[in-house]
């Protein structure tokens, strides 16, 4: 798997791809469907499968002020691309001139710059200027630039199609479970581990501290996880996502306690899944009483992950 860019250009040993188009970020069920068909389609033409996605998000450049809304990073992007086929991942680097360039402009930009043979989007997929390009269009200039475009139908989960909207709402309400249905996999969030107060030590329980960056929130409270570390293993834990209300002041952090792990992790960049929703978080009167609740969400959490 290789990272490129459409503002330095694709090497030719890609060129003549099959390109999934999309954004993509979540990479949910129905995203896995278009690139799966685009990885299927290239194998069996014997061409490059490229997965393409915008960084930053175009709603991100156009409404500079939203709240973080992000569900996964370029390199998370990346390694679950990979681990569906593909043979490239090709970021647009979406800027004024990527935003100004209309749908024509577009296509040929595909067709020349990137050299795709064909590309595969979703059946809602817009592009160019305005959102002026539709699928029709696409196909229509594609074919004129000896570029075939398909699409893949939506994928329907309770009789809705997958989307990263559905992913976000199910987080924001505290339901991990749906997230993970849609996405097939729990809903993760991975940065640096930074240093803290030390509170969690002194309580006992030594935490990895992060922060949520770009990543869309999940309803603050208390989730069983499970931590993937950059040497490749795993545990469960139980981790604190939100303000920390008992300690002053008001701090956004997700702070995770590792079960059964002795060892340095500042600076490592680690990810985090939640798996389960377990409690809201409150403000406790005393120190006693959080370490008490502290002792009870991690004996829940060992339930969960670590059946016996």
């Amino acid at each position: 798997m290789e990272r490129l860019s459409h503002a330095a250009g694709v090497p030719e040993r890609f060129r003549g791809g099959i390109v999934a188009l999309g954004n993509f970020d979540g990479f949910h069920l129905g995203h896995q469907a278009v690139v799966g068909r685009a990885v299927a389609r290239a194998h069996h033409e014997g061409r490059p499968a490229i997965v393409a996605t915008f960084d930053p998000h175009p709603v991100r450049f156009f409404k500079p002020d939203l709240p973080p809304f992000r569900l996964t990073s370029l390199d998370q992007r990346e390694r679950l691309f990979a681990a569906a086929g593909a043979d490239a991942m090709l970021v647009f680097d979406f800027d004024a001139a990527l935003a100004g360039t209309d749908a024509a402009g577009f296509v040929q930009l595909l067709a020349e710059q990137i050299g795709a043979a064909g590309v595969v989007t979703g059946e809602d997929f817009t592009f160019g200027a305005r959102r002026s390009g539709n699928v029709e269009i696409l196909r229509r200039l594609g074919a004129a630039c000896s570029m075939a475009a398909e699409t893949v139908a939506p994928v329907l989960l309770d009789g809705e199609p997958v989307s990263s909207s559905r992913i976000r709402e199910a987080l924001a309400r505290g339901d991990p479970g749906a997230g993970t249905r849609l996405l097939s996999r729990p809903f993760a969030i991975e940065g640096a581990v930074l240093h803290g107060d030390k509170r969690g030590r002194e309580l006992g329980y030594p935490t990895a501290n992060m922060e949520l960056g770009r990543y869309q929130r999940p309803a603050y409270g208390i989730y069983a996880v499970r931590v993937r570390l950059d040497d490749g293993s795993e545990h469960a834990g139980v981790a604190s996502l939100g303000v920390r209300p008992t300690f002053d002041p008001p701090k956004e952090l997700l702070e995770t306690y590792l079960f059964d792990f002795d060892g340095d992790l500042y600076g490592r960049t680690i990810e985090v899944a939640l798996h389960h929703y377990l409690r809201r978080e409150v403000r406790f009167e005393s120190l006693e009483a959080l370490t008490a609740q502290m002792r009870g969400d991690e004996a829940e959490a060992r339930r969960l992950l670590l059946p016996s």
